[in-house]
């Protein structure tokens, strides 16, 4: 509202000294800005109040010394002496009269005989005429809103424009309200007011007069107002008018600011508050008010906010020109302002190859983006992605070149870091129209091939295991199997936010990748250098080096550059921990597949080297010390993982019997010696009790288990484990003994050694043998085998008989297999003793 411009307002100090009630401060202003305040004063100093404490009293005395030196108190006086029942009542009666004959009537109750204009009748009238000037002037003013049916209408009235006359019109305005409360109601006067000039005006000076009203007023306007504000004269009156108000009232503008998201209405105004309020912070380094506010809008959940708000984005392009009284424009210029504050301030104009320039390592002809700033850089992309992905707005030349600058900036090797380049990269691929001239092409690879160099350096420095070389690595695998549907995922994914990113659009970067940064033998060649990820489970998140394996696996770039993949995979099956990672299954099966399966039919000798016996006897492997307790030295998810790859690949070879046959070839079974020495069903027991930490995998199990060895399903022998590992058992282990304990494989071949002689250490050491659990066992199950023989002699007691019987089934719970090939390979002994 350019008329207001001119006028006073009332100020934020004056405003809180009202709503505080606070004398001594109203004392301290000015007479201009008093005079704004009079009719609030003037009828707090008159009325009888409702607190009668002491300190009131005190205060309306000073007061009405306040007042006592205005000259203008006393026509507010001799306005507050009218008969306002009987002004009322007039009212009244002209709007049932208008109603009657329709609201352009000229016919007036309140006001007869005009014989000049308003302004002229207002000047010579007494205090009770102007009360009904006003009001016959408002209520028509209103009537035609409420009959407008939401068309913004521009009121010419002589009585708000004329600037000799505000003061005292502004004065009966307030009093007419404040009397007429019902008649009058405060968001509907609000409302009519934004219809004639020097509305904004007087609504502020309505507010102040009434402090408590404010967030009242605020709401209706709203709530009233239009969907799209900049679009409409109505609109941007309105947007002028809440403006004021916040200003007036700087403490409650974000609070108006949230009425305007929740109502869905006046976008500009909520970008307006918020430009007002960033003007005012302090902090420069911080993320801004306006970048978390408008990204909050785009990439919030609320779908219905983030259309208006992008409607409010397109239609402010569509504009043929934007100026800077443009809200849209506004916030442009704030938004490439701070991006413009955190670039690197010195930097290169001239292209330098990293190779032509000796200098340290790590440091670059380019300067790099300070630590404090990396966080605000990667919410300002965040922000541009959204702004052009989801909001469909178009930079202009400055903020292309400007965003570039930003996105080939090189940050310290911090976390914050790692993500800023990881969005840079993405916001690369999403928005290739950034990227226009062959300069800034040239850029965008030198920074490229920067990454490359970098990126073992920023993950051992940073502590991040998800690095951006895994997300470079990814993309240039899915460029060269063009999978470009799969790198648009990867980029919603890695930004957080579903955009629209045309295949074609990937055609330069796809060139790119492919013949000068990524050839396909780079990239297999450096996947088996890129570092296993440590304890690799579900809680680390990102791209990691397990999702470029697996792809590679598929496109069967190893086979087809004969690089082996055998080691890798064995490493980081061995650094896996839970919650089960959900990507290895996928990784087992496909390496699998690239063990049977060549790569093409004309050489079927490409394909990967299978995991060797030794190494899996290596994971499988149980030490144990001084304690019998056991200790695996690699976690039970490796070795459910190395069980899952051997039964998958016995299932696999048998499924591809015909097809190998065809082609001439016979890949190695996994030898019985080597089944023989896994404890399959401790392993399957291991992860029953880790069902909900291994996904899949248990299910998995049981079905291979089912199909490779039948034998170990028997249900009897289910039952059996139930009895051993049931609330019975538990109950028997927890009288456990320290003696029980400290029995060691070679006391239990000591106390068999006398079983000639006497039965007693023997019985002993097996009765609390039965108290420990089946994998505790192990250890003994060698002892135990090899010493039978000596059971089969005359005058041995059944009791002891009866507890080995009990110690076999406990052993055949864990290793099924390996108690009866020991058992086997001693039958000779057995036959032999039996026979003398």
């Amino acid at each position: 509202m350019a008329e207001c411009t001119s006028l006073q307002f009332v100020s934020p100090f004056a405003f809180e000294a009202m709503q505080k009630v606070d004398v001594v401060r109203l004392a301290s202003l000015s007479d201009p800005e008093l005079r704004l305040l009079l009719p609030c004063l003037v009828r707090m100093a008159l009325c009888a109040p409702a607190d009668q404490s002491q300190s009131w009293a005190q205060d309306k005395k000073l007061i009405l010394r306040l007042l006592s030196g205005v000259e203008a108190v006393n026509s507010i006086v001799a306005l507050l002496s009218v008969d306002f029942h009987a002004l009322e009542q007039d009212a009244s009666k002209e709007q049932q009269l208008r109603h009657k004959l329709g609201g352009g009537s000229g016919e007036s109750i309140l006001v007869s005989q005009l014989q000049h204009g308003l302004t002229l009748e207002f000047e010579h009238s007494d205090s009770p005429r102007r009360l009904r000037l006003v009001l016959s002037e408002l209520l028509a003013i209103m009537n035609k809103v409420s009959e407008s049916s939401g068309e913004f209408f521009f009121k010419s009235s002589e009585l708000f424009e004329s600037p000799v006359y505000l003061e005292e019109a502004a004065d009966v305005l307030c009093i007419l309200q404040a009397e007429l409360p019902s008649l009058l109601p405060i968001v509907d006067v609000a409302e009519a007011l934004l219809h004639v000039r020097n509305g904004a005006w007087f609504l502020c000076l309505l507010v102040a007069n009434v402090p408590d009203s404010f967030n009242e007023v605020c709401r209706g306007l709203i709530k009233n107002g239009e969907r799209q504000d900049e679009e409409s004269l109505g609109g941007r009156r309105r947007t002028d008018a809440l403006r004021f108000l916040c200003k007036m009232n700087p403490s409650q503008a974000l609070k108006v600011r949230g009425m305007v998201v929740e109502e869905c209405h006046l976008p500009g105004l909520g970008v307006a508050l918020t430009l007002d309020h960033t003007k005012n912070e302090a902090s420069e380094d911080g993320v801004s008010d306006l970048v978390c506010f408008v990204s909050g809008l785009l990439l919030g959940t609320n779908a219905k906010v983030r259309t208006w708000f992008g409607t409010f984005i397109r239609n402010g392009q569509q504009r043929k020109r934007e100026t800077s009284s443009s809200v849209l424009w506004q916030m442009r210029r704030q938004l490439l302002l701070e991006l413009m504050g955190i670039l690197p301030t010195v930097r290169s104009t001239r292209i330098v190859e990293e190779a032509d320039v000796e200098m340290e390592p790590n440091v670059s002809v380019y300067s790099g983006l300070k630590e404090e700033h990396v966080v605000k850089a990667s919410a300002l992309l965040r922000l541009y992605c959204a702004l052009m992905g989801i909001a469909g707005l178009k930079p202009t030349e400055e903020e292309a070149e400007q965003l570039l600058q930003l996105m080939t900036s090189r940050p310290p090797a911090t976390p914050a870091g790692v993500r800023f380049v990881s969005l840079s990269f993405c916001m690369l691929l999403a928005f290739s129209t950034l990227v226009s001239t062959p300069e800034q092409e040239q850029l965008m690879v030198v920074w490229l091939s920067w990454m490359i160099k970098e990126e073992a350096y920023f993950e051992s420095t940073s502590g991040v295991s998800a690095s951006f070389g895994e997300m470079l690595l990814l993309v240039a695998m899915y460029f060269h199997s063009n999978q470009l549907s799969a790198i648009i995922d990867l980029v919603c994914s890695t930004l957080g936010m579903k955009i629209v990113i045309k295949p074609s659009s990937l055609s330069r970067m796809k060139t790119i990748f492919t013949q000068e940064i990524f050839t396909e033998q780079v990239v297999t060649a450096h996947a088996v250098r890129v570092p296993v990820t440590s304890n690799l489970s579900a809680n680390i998140t990102g791209f990691l080096p397990i999702h470029c394996i697996y792809q590679l696996l598929r496109s069967r770039s190893f086979t087809k550059h004969k690089v082996s993949i055998k080691d890798w995979i064995y490493r980081q099956l061995c650094e896996t921990s839970t919650p089960l990672h959900p990507q290895l299954l996928p990784l087992i099966d496909v390496y699998i597949n690239s063990i049977l399966t060549p790569a093409s039919k004309s050489n079927p000798e490409a394909t990967n080297q299978p995991v060797t016996e030794q190494e899996i006897l290596i994971l499988m492997k149980f030490n144990s010390g001084d304690n019998i307790r056991l200790h695996q030295r690699f976690s039970i998810t490796a070795q459910l993982l190395v069980l899952y790859y051997i039964l998958s690949y016995e299932e696999a070879l048998l499924a591809n019997t015909k097809t190998l046959a065809a082609m001439q070839r016979k890949p190695k079974s996994y030898s019985s010696s080597l089944m023989d020495q896994i404890p399959i069903k401790f392993l399957i027991r291991q992860a029953q009790g880790l069902q909900q930490e291994l996904g899949g995998l248990h299910s998995a199990l049981l079905r291979l288990l089912a199909t490779n060895y039948p034998h170990l399903c028997i249900v009897d022998d289910w039952i059996c484990e139930e009895e051993i590992t049931g609330t019975d058992a538990l109950l028997r282990r927890m009288l456990l003994t320290n003696n029980a304990k400290n029995h060691s494989p070679k006391q239990l071949q000591e106390a068999f050694s006398a079983v000639p002689v006497s039965h007693t250490q023997v019985m002993q050491i097996l009765e609390h043998l039965t108290l420990l659990s089946a994998s505790e066992l192990i250890p003994y199950a060698e002892v135990l085998t090899s010493n039978m023989n000596q059971l089969l002699n005359s005058g041995v007691p059944r009791r002891i008989l009866q507890t080995v019987n009990k110690l076999w089934m406990v052993l055949n719970t864990v290793m099924p297999r390996s108690v009866p090939v020991i058992m086997t390979s001693l039958l000779p002994s057995f036959i032999s003793d039996t026979q003398t």
